[in-house]
């Protein structure tokens, strides 16, 4: 069918929107009419080149929609379900899918290309292209999302929320009444600050160079701000927490002098655990010999999710009150606007940006 993506075609040149063909769904596929799309920071640093992305490619991976076509063998999703879109490519009976760990599947499938842009193929984004009125997904990244779920809210689920939110209860495990730093108050940031409610942390410090992502850090419910432009902030992380550091550091950036000042604020016995996205051959620096009281370090892939049952999961919270997304939108675009969204992405004037699909 015919439809309206936005493109990446190359490195330093702006997002086109055009005109799209997509593929009938395949065997265990769904074709679904996305619903709103939520713009994150690995949509840009594919775009700008920081980790390499096929070309051309329809963009976008935070995403819901509407269910519209079914592929043989599809049992658990029919025409008219509302899905919450999953970037997660996972085979499911792998050793891993088959103990509860996706995210360390052994045969996760290569990017495929359902799209034809301008008569050539063209590659699909993190498993799902959402930045299209129409994409197509495996039945396992097509979770199904309560009926009572907004859609807006429910396309920020896929990414930014599962990835904060699922590093703080998923990978870290944080423990109610212990103490948190987050450096980094952005989408990702902002989750884990409100994973960190959730867990019932007793302190939770936010750290960041903007004053307005630590005023959004405050609203999400952190109990401490450092603007780390005003000194050093392991310095200020100790000093709030009587000279000892921090039981949990979360860095959300991806920088390397943030993921060394989150390690130098922990606590003997503390747990680092980096969310954000270095660049592929990025090395960081920090004492062996600080391990040897009791101190780790943790990679975190997607919050470490199992989307089957975290997403409804977090649809729910959100439903009972207990997890903001609302406040997660800092203004919603048109698909046409792509270009200039992602302008004020990069100057930080959002958490997040969100695209209504259906105008």
């Amino acid at each position: 069918m015919r439809t309206e993506g936005a493109v990446f075609h190359e490195v330093g040149a702006p997002v086109a929107v055009e005109e799209i063909v997509v593929r009938d769904p395949q065997e265990g596929e769904v074709r679904i009419a996305i619903q709103a799309a939520g713009l994150c920071h690995s949509d840009v640093s594919a775009i700008n080149g920081t980790y390499p992305t096929p070309r051309p490619t329809v963009m976008g991976h935070e995403g819901a929609g509407i269910v519209e076509a079914v592929g043989g063998g599809v049992r658990t999703l029919k025409e008219g379900d509302r899905v919450i879109l999953s970037t997660l490519a996972h085979c499911g009976h792998c050793p891993e899918c088959d103990v509860g760990h996706p995210t360390l599947c052994h045969n996760a499938p290569r990017p495929g290309t359902p799209f034809t842009v301008r008569g050539k193929p063209a590659y699909q984004f993190a498993n799902t292209s959402s930045f299209a009125r129409h994409t197509i997904a495996r039945v396992s990244s097509a979770i199904p999302v309560p009926a009572a779920m907004p859609m807006s809210q429910a396309a920020l689920i896929g990414c930014g929320i599962i990835t904060g939110v699922g590093a703080v209860l998923n990978r870290a495990k944080v423990e109610a009444g212990r103490t948190m730093a987050v450096f980094g108050a952005g989408g990702i940031g902002l989750n884990i600050i409100q994973g960190g409610v959730l867990a019932g942390a007793g302190k939770i410090i936010a750290i960041d160079l903007m004053p307005a992502k630590l005023e959004w850090a405050q609203r999400f419910g952190a109990t401490d701000i450092i603007d780390a432009r005003e000194g050093d902030p392991v310095q200020r992380v100790k000093d709030l927490t009587r000279g000892r550091g921090v039981d949990y550091a979360f860095e959300a950036v991806g920088h390397l002098s943030a993921i060394e000042q989150a390690f130098n604020a922990l606590a003997p016995g503390g747990t680092l655990t980096i969310v954000g996205v270095p660049k592929l051959d990025a090395r960081a620096d920090f004492l062996v010999n600080a391990l040897r009281v009791d101190r780790a370090v943790l990679g975190c892939r997607y919050g470490t999710a199992r989307p089957q049952h975290d997403f409804p999961m977090l649809a729910e919270l959100y439903l009972g009150g207990r997890l903001k997304i609302d406040e997660l939108i800092t203004r919603h675009y048109a698909l046409s606007e792509i270009n200039h969204a992602i302008e004020d992405l990069e100057r930080g004037e959002l958490a997040r940006g969100l695209f209504d699909m259906t105008k």
